[in-house]
């Protein structure tokens, strides 16, 4: 719990407001302010909400991000990257080999720091002298998110200590952990009273911002991870609507599959909740990795390593990382599918044909993932290191996978689940399929691809252990992550079962 103490301190200490990628909050802090004395009127409670959202940014910033990490214990993406030592963390999760002292800290400490400062904030707007209804919206953006926060971190170490006000850093020497039926309850009382007080739609300076229906649709995917279908279906269903058109909140399905990728079609009408990041980042080494980083780094990491455009036949890309390379399988899953050349840029067929060059990283199969490869046009040439400030933003839920989570939860069966699926599928082309939970599953791992879902689904399922198995995935033991070895010292906590050998 060291983080953890650390984090209690500085939030007992002071408050530091740290620059965010939100449209809605490119402000600048005026210093720090003691917690005693913060809060004292609107500008500084809308500070606090602004650090709240900023933890947004682990969903792909920094090279610890939830997508590259998670795209890399599943079956259909290696870790890749320059080698077996590039990446500890990030290896170790692939090949199954991972251990208390392997686990970046940060999958830990980052949603933490984000729980702590939604506990300060929520403690102290209730004294706030400001308008009652936005007063109202700061708590309910602030529970959704920390709402959110605690949904990431029980279903990537399950086993978490849960709390809901600020604590001093003597109390954490007797912190112990929550059940995960206890989290949940708490994710879900905090959306509940949310809900009613978010807005439905949002004016263009605040886009980026939680609305109501980002609100239901992350409680319908809380229920149907808790096995409770009928509930998961019901909110979804508010979010989705009539699947063939436009639901209450104004979501609809992009006629182009293609233009979901495209970096300057932000906040668009499929978007439910996404993470943004600013094209005025000025991110460089000295900061990077410290939580105060704004640019995309999934871009520069999933792209082809020493990449060189020999002809016109080829994209014109920068070079990247050559991590979350393609599985064989992943592509043989998506070969002749109308998603494939949006999901799969070939590199090694463009090297064959002479029409480009590249370096083959490690776990090399020239296959990368055209979702976040980045085009020259995208480079950043702000004042930071360009590779660090990649400003494409990364969606944490969209209305596809709510149309594929409701017809899950209904137990993929019946007329809704099949026009769910069917929407779906004809966005590409595709004719209808029969609805089944097996067809469901399988539409999720094509639409889906390399967005950092797939290791969940398959846990949620029970599959993981088949579809991980020799990959070296032990069942009862890597359906989470261990602890951080420093979050266990001196503290009650204890290890998630199968990491203490």
């Amino acid at each position: 719990m060291r983080t953890i103490k650390i984090l209690s301190a500085a939030m007992l200490l002071g408050v530091s407001i740290v620059s965010c990628k939100k449209s809605f909050l490119e402000i600048q802090p005026d210093g720090q302010f003691l917690s005693s004395n913060y809060y004292q009127n609107q500008e500084q409670a809308f500070s606090g909400v602004i650090a709240v959202y900023d933890v947004l940014r682990k969903n792909s910033g920094g090279f610890e991000n939830i997508i590259t990490m998670m795209n890399a214990g599943s079956d259909d993406h290696v870790a890749g990257g320059g080698g077996a030592t590039d990446g500890e963390g990030i290896q170790s999760f692939s090949n199954f080999t991972i251990n208390a002292n392997k686990i970046p800290l940060s999958f830990w400490s980052d949603h933490y720091q984000g729980i702590f400062r939604a506990n300060m904030l929520l403690s102290k707007l209730p004294d706030v002298p400001m308008d009652a209804n936005l007063k109202a919206r700061y708590t309910a953006e602030t529970k959704t998110l920390r709402a959110l926060y605690y949904f990431n971190l029980v279903r990537m170490f399950k086993n978490i200590p849960l709390f809901t006000s600020p604590v001093s850093t003597d109390e954490m020497y007797n912190v112990t952990q929550a059940t995960p039926a206890a989290v949940y309850a708490q994710i879900e009382k905090d959306l509940n009273e949310a809900i009613g007080a978010l807005p439905g739609t949002l004016a263009s300076a605040e886009l980026g911002r939680i609305t109501k229906g980002a609100a239901i649709a992350l409680l319908g995917k809380v229920y149907l991870y808790e096995g409770k279908k009928t509930e998961a279906a019901a909110q979804l269903a508010l979010v989705n609507g009539n699947p063939v058109g436009t639901s209450q909140f104004g979501y609809k399905l992009l006629t182009s599959f293609g233009d979901l990728w495209l970096t300057n079609n932000k906040f668009n009408t499929e978007s439910i909740l996404e993470a943004n990041h600013s094209g005025l980042g000025t991110s460089h080494w000295g900061i990077w990795g410290s939580g105060t980083d704004e640019g995309n780094t999934v871009n520069v990491m999933v792209g082809p390593r020493g990449y060189v455009r020999k002809t016109n036949a080829a994209p014109d890309l920068p070079s990247g990382w050559s991590f979350n390379v393609i599985t064989q399988g992943l592509y043989d899953v998506l070969n002749g599918d109308p998603r494939f050349g949006a999901t799969i840029l070939d590199i090694k067929a463009l090297a064959t044909s002479g029409d480009a060059e590249y370096v083959a990283g490690y776990e090399n199969t020239g296959y990368f993932l055209n979702k976040f490869t980045p085009r020259q046009s995208d480079v950043s040439t702000g004042g930071g290191d360009a590779v660090l400030n990649y400003k494409q933003n990364s969606y944490i839920i969209r209305l596809a996978d709510t149309y594929l989570m409701e017809a899950e939860a209904l137990g993929g069966t019946g007329a809704r689940a099949q026009a769910l699926l069917d929407a779906v599928r004809a966005r590409v082309g595709l004719t209808s399929t029969p609805v089944s939970l097996a067809a469901i599953k399988l539409e999720r791992r094509k639409e889906l691809a390399g967005e950092g879902h797939r290791f969940f689904d398959l846990v949620r399922w029970g599959d993981a252990a088949t579809a991980l198995s020799s990959r070296g995935f032990t069942a009862g033991k890597n359906e989470v992550f261990p602890i951080p070895f420093r979050e266990l010292l001196n503290t009650k906590l204890q290890q998630n079962p199968g990491y203490n050998q």
